[in-house]
């Protein structure tokens, strides 16, 4: 069956003057997009507060009719999330489906979830969502034809009581439970073996992915359209020296992110507090780079992630007129660069290796021969530098992380 082409009004509320409210709208459309309907038209209106009942007022309300009707338009997306008596007035008000914009962020989830941990996340957002708002989203689910905000659980809610959901909710919750109790055992695996990681952040559609595969050759999802990376990624990659790292290309970041939806990713998300090392890919020919970097820095700080040690790469260098230096100064370093073309990998990998071995304690020592399976040590889970064998023994210069630093 052919889905449904939606034509939506996008709809938000500019609180004070020279605020990111038409730069916001304009990744609403790019959201409504990503989920297959079309913009027919905006409408933004200024006030002193969101109204507590419609969120815009009546006057916009009647503005907001008209548009409806005159572009035959089949909904409008609020680019807040709406409280359930706002989303069932406006329902009254404008007959027509009423979505807010963590509703279409549930749909691309729902969308591009491929593992069985990112369904489950999503469900189970999509339900605590819908749990509070089971009489605002009655009429919109009863019809016909699926569309935007219906997919998965979501098709089945009109038969479905708060007791149900609530039963699925705990349901969810143990099965996320036990992935979530894999995924640990996988890290307390690499811990073991003093597997460094470095995770990909990022606001989305930054072009993580592109540069997760410039440097693994994994064959992973590279599309411009947003969140098209739900599921993590992990493969491993040679660094000089001889060093290797574990490269986590992770879920991206987007303005008004809901806070239970970062919880009910946060196991995805967790991933990013366990890397050693963050490395903040920008969209350098963006004209929102700056607010982006910001809603990546404050969404970090959220996971508490905060303290890490970052490496920004300003990507997409090849879309600029000519080659750009930008700065973050949360950042150990700033590297200019384009998966594209491959500019700046080398240096990221560089950058990578010259944190990492910050970390690390440098040791020059004379090993007897039946010492020498030391050195095996060394090279398993250090950065072997130089080893020269003499009359007494073997001269090891290496870097050797802390933890195997009293063995060797």
């Amino acid at each position: 069956m052919q889905e449904i082409e939606e034509r939506v009004i996008l709809v938000g509320v500019q609180l004070q003057d020279g605020d990111d409210t038409e730069e916001s709208l304009r990744e609403l459309g790019d959201l409504a997009r990503t989920a297959g309907a079309e913009v027919a038209g905006t409408l933004i209106q200024k006030r002193e507060n969101v109204h507590p009942g419609t969120y815009i007022g009546k006057g916009k309300i009647e503005e907001a009719r008209g548009l409806l009707l005159g572009t035959e338009a089949t909904g409008i997306i609020c680019d807040d999330e709406l409280s359930p008596a706002q989303l069932n007035n406006l329902q009254q008000e404008l007959d027509c489906k009423v979505m807010d914009r963590t509703l279409l962020i549930l749909d691309i989830f729902a969308r591009h979830a491929t593992s069985r941990e990112g369904k489950l996340q999503v469900e189970l957002a999509q339900l605590r969502y819908r749990a509070a708002r089971l009489t605002g989203l009655g009429r919109s689910l009863s019809r016909l034809g699926g569309g935007i905000g219906t997919r998965g659980p979501g098709e089945k809610k009109l038969e479905t009581d708060r007791r149900l959901i609530r039963a699925r909710i705990g349901h969810l919750k143990r099965e996320l439970g036990e992935v979530v109790r894999h995924r640990e055992l996988i890290r307390a695996q690499r811990e073991k073996s003093s597997r460094r990681i470095a995770a990909l952040v990022g606001y989305t559609s930054v072009g993580k992915s592109a540069i997760f595969r410039t440097l693994t050759g994994a064959d992973v999802l590279e599309d411009a359209k947003l969140f098209a990376t739900l599921d993590t990624t992990t493969r491993m990659i040679q660094l000089p020296g001889r060093q290797e790292i574990l490269l986590t290309d992770t879920v991206g970041f987007i303005r008004k992110l809901p806070h239970h939806l970062v919880e009910a990713f946060r196991s995805t998300l967790e991933e990013v507090c366990c890397a050693d090392i963050l490395i903040h890919v920008v969209d350098s020919s963006s004209t929102q780079m700056e607010a982006q970097m910001q809603v990546v820095y404050e969404t970090l700080a959220e996971l508490g992630a905060g303290d890490k040690p970052v490496i920004t790469v300003f990507n997409k260098q090849d879309l600029l007129p000519e080659r750009q230096s930008f700065r973050d100064f949360r950042a150990e370093k700033c590297i200019p660069g384009s998966a594209h073309t491959g500019e700046g990998m080398e240096e990221l990998k560089d950058a990578v290796s010259e944190i990492l071995r910050a970390q690390k304690i440098y040791i020059e020592r004379l090993y007897p021969y039946d010492r020498a399976g030391v050195i095996q040590l060394i090279r398993k889970k250090g950065e072997l530098i130089e080893e020269a064998y003499q009359p007494d023994g073997i001269l090891v210069r290496a870097y050797v992380p802390r933890d195997i630093y009293l063995r060797v």
